[in-house]
């Protein structure tokens, strides 16, 4: 599959999706952990995580679709939200908890 149409489908039949170096088990960036602790304290439960290092049209084709030169990249109910230092800002004001909390999950 084309690299912008696996991602359209990723972020479109996926609630929460984080693009990003490594695994929520196993991160490769200090970044990409961080965005997954964010999550975790959110409570959220089932994020799907693309691992932007196995596939460099994938880690490259992820800057173009949301015109954001950085990975990871957080995307819930097909919206682009932003990558680490985003999501941090997000959750110090309890916007990231909101959104999380409003998605079935």
């Amino acid at each position: 599959m084309e690299a912008q149409a696996f991602i359209q489908k990723t972020v479109t039949e996926n609630p929460i999706v984080l693009f990003m170096k490594g695994s929520a088990q196993f991160p490769m960036c200090g970044f990409s952990g961080k965005a997954i602790q964010l999550l975790k304290a959110c409570g959220a439960k089932s994020v799907v995580t693309v691992n932007v290092l196995e596939d460099d049209s994938i880690r490259q084709g992820i800057k173009e679709y949301a015109n954001w030169p950085t990975i990871p990249q957080l995307y819930v109910n097909g919206e682009f939200i932003g990558g680490s230092d985003i999501m941090a800002e997000m959750y110090a004001s309890g916007e990231l908890q909101t959104l999380i909390a409003g998605i079935a999950q």
